[in-house]
């Protein structure tokens, strides 16, 4: 299957990407050094911090083989936005509303390559009537170490529409969320898995901490975190449609409001 997925991915630089790239093979790991683009590729690679020379002022996507032959399509679309091939909209052209669980959940399957979540508060952008962005956000926490009205709240999931990116979109999202809720701050985690370095810090999030990675078995529906030894055998009993899936941590970031 890695043969076959870095058949594919090569495939994929050239037609899609349309940049040039270099194949180097490191330990059990294939990378794919695009000089052209922000990032490079690790296909089947270890965690960041066990791999010397991985990390560095660029930034590092990290893939699976098995993830690649499950959802080759989502991960085509988010690798074609970042290297600049995506419709390019500005969030004053959007319309912001609330939207459903069931539009939300529907919106994540089709274009989020994490498990959807229904949340508990969820806010769409329109253009010209189509949902092309979604902001996923948590009920209030109270923080009272913090102060007596002192709440916080997360953003559990945010995502634009496949092809599609809204410049600002995710700002607006957050104004409408704060207008409607009066949050004192709001925190997320970000996959280092796709960034070292998030894009978030430039409209006011700031690191907070790291979460720990580990190994999970992914479903369509569900994450299940492996945290005993014997714990993948009845797991692959009672989820055999699921895949064994490399975790390699988030940034905690939050946004004082």
């Amino acid at each position: 299957m890695k043969d076959e997925g870095i058949s594919r991915l090569g495939e994929f630089i050239e037609s899609e990407l349309q940049c040039r790239f270099t194949l180097e093979r490191r330990e059990q790991a294939a990378v794919f050094r695009l000089p052209d683009l922000p990032f490079d590729l690790y296909l089947d690679g270890k965690a960041p911090w066990e791999t010397t020379g991985v990390t560095d002022r660029r930034n590092s996507i990290f893939l699976f083989s098995e993830q690649l032959y499950r959802d080759f399509p989502k991960i085509g679309k988010r690798l074609k936005v970042l290297a600049g091939h995506a419709q390019r909209l500005y969030a004053r052209q959007t319309v912001l509303a609330r939207i459903d669980k069931r539009q939300a959940m529907e919106f994540q399957q089709e274009h989020h390559l994490q498990v959807a979540l229904p949340g508990k508060y969820r806010y769409g952008l329109f253009h010209k009537g189509e949902l092309v962005s979604i902001a996923i956000f948590s009920a209030g926490r109270n923080m009272r170490d913090l102060g007596t009205d002192y709440r916080s709240f997360e953003l559990i999931r945010f995502c634009h529409k496949s092809d599609i990116l809204v410049i600002g979109g995710l700002s607006k999202l957050i104004s409408g969320f704060a207008a409607d809720f009066h949050p004192q701050d709001i925190m997320t985690y970000v996959d280092r898995a796709w960034s070292q370095d998030s894009s978030l810090k430039r409209i006011g999030f700031q690191e907070v901490g790291i979460r720990e990675g580990g190994l999970v078995w992914l479903t369509a529906d569900r994450q299940i975190p492996l945290t005993e030894p014997n714990q993948l055998d009845s797991i692959r009993l009672a989820y055999p449609e699921g895949y064994l899936l490399p975790q390699f941590g988030s940034t905690k970031l939050r946004l004082t409001l």
